[in-house]
């Protein structure tokens, strides 16, 4: 690879590198975009969404800002300047319609993530593309001047590092860039996964699995205290817990060596506990001679109904009509308190987003130009800053690259 030179080069053509690359060049700079993936740039693009690739949330700033879980004083200035609303009016004036549904979430109308990345690249047509790995920074007296790759050095009056975090390293994000970063002095806070699926030593889970629960609610708790709550749809898996809302909760776990966590279910978030037991009164006095496990036919779904039994801690032969009421408030309780242990975030490869990257303390909000080492930029997931599931995570990384298309 010969020698080049260039207004900017950036390193890692995903989310953020490709929307840097198209606002520098539109704005008349000469860029160039380093990709190490073979398939080409914006791989990871293609899974996000279940493959519809959730673009954004349509919420202001202000409220945008309440679902960042790290850092979210950071992203003020960016967000402001580039807010969902602009990321919306870009994709659209790309030649992609969106749609908006349930919790504020932006997809294509195509339900086609294709579409975006095809939209992003021509977005990005004017910067130039290079296969290749960079293998260090090019370091000129305490300045970054370009990246030394395999086939020789390339150099720029700007480096941005959008190289991802360590989720799904089969699509690129592999962590190459932390050590990028390390060698210009940066501190990078460890790695974790963020938007995870949650393992649990319940060995119900396992007799579960594939079961998906809808319209639920969900209540994480670390010891006593809740620290996240909502409703929607979860997962039971063969290691324990995965779906929307446990997604979401996984980014409020913090340590487990500290804490104990739990997360619980309750069945049945349109009825209260006495109107629950109300329901199962009726519905057992129907049943007549018949056995008691015999009303959870209409109560859950079938692969939950013998651990459901064990859990009620009934004898299964007892007749409806014989069941206690302490019995009948046992079986409301549990549909109301559905416990399931927590014992460790799932793996870090498959985690939606990384937590953990490049210390913002150590990075100018408004440019995104390290303060460190001058000449050097960041955008995207190698930034320590992540947020819960709903379109914030790719927003970030639009409003991140925006503003380090500016500071070039």
């Amino acid at each position: 690879m010969a020698k080049a030179e260039t207004d900017l080069l950036v390193v890692g053509g995903g989310a953020a590198g490709l929307m840097a690359a198209g606002a520098a060049a539109r704005a008349g700079q000469r860029v160039l975009v380093l990709e190490h993936n073979p398939k080409g740039t914006g791989q990871k693009l293609l899974i996000t969404g279940k493959g519809r690739c959730n673009v954004t949330n349509a919420c202001d700033v202000r409220e945008f800002l309440r679902y960042v879980r790290r850092n979210p004083r950071f992203l003020y200035s960016c967000l402001y300047a580039f807010p969902p609303a602009a990321a919306m009016e870009l994709f659209e004036s790309l030649g992609v319609p969106l749609k908006t549904e349930r919790g504020r979430r932006v997809f294509p109308q195509s339900d086609r993530a294709a579409d975006i990345l095809a939209a992003l690249r021509a977005y990005a047509a004017g910067a130039g593309v290079v296969q290749g790995e960079a293998e260090a920074l090019l370091l000129e007296n305490g300045a970054c001047a370009g990246v030394r790759t395999a086939g020789g050095e390339l150099r720029a009056r700007r480096v941005l590092l959008a190289t991802g975090g360590v989720s799904y390293p089969a699509t690129g994000s592999d962590g190459s860039g932390y050590a990028l970063a390390r060698a210009a002095g940066h501190t990078i806070v460890p790695p974790q996964p963020s938007l995870c699926s949650l393992v649990s030593p319940d060995g119900g889970c396992r007799r579960m699995m594939g079961l998906a629960l809808r319209n639920v609610g969900l209540t994480l708790y670390q010891d006593a205290k809740p620290l996240f709550a909502e409703q929607g749809e979860a997962l039971f898996t063969h290691f324990g817990l995965s779906g929307p809302l446990v997604l979401s909760a996984s980014t409020y776990i913090g340590d487990f060596a500290k804490h104990r966590y739990t997360v619980e279910f309750d069945l049945k978030p349109a009825l209260d506990e006495p109107a629950l037991y109300a329901r199962l009164t009726r519905d057992l006095a129907a049943l007549g001679a018949r056995a008691a496990p015999a009303v959870l036919e209409k109560l859950l779904p079938h692969s939950m109904r013998p651990v459901a039994l064990e859990r009620w801690g009934i004898d299964p032969a007892t007749p409806a009509a014989q069941l206690t009421r302490a019995q009948k408030q046992a079986l409301a309780a549990l549909c109301k308190h559905w416990r399931v242990p927590v014992s460790a975030l799932g793996d870090l490869e498959h985690a939606v987003v990384t937590a953990g990257g490049v210390d913002v303390r150590e990075v100018d909000p408004k440019t995104m130009q390290s303060r460190l080492c001058p000449g050097l930029y960041f955008a995207g997931e190698i930034l320590d800053v992540d947020a819960r599931t709903g379109g914030y995570n790719l927003q970030i990384a639009w409003a991140t690259a925006q503003a380090a298309a500016r500071g070039v």
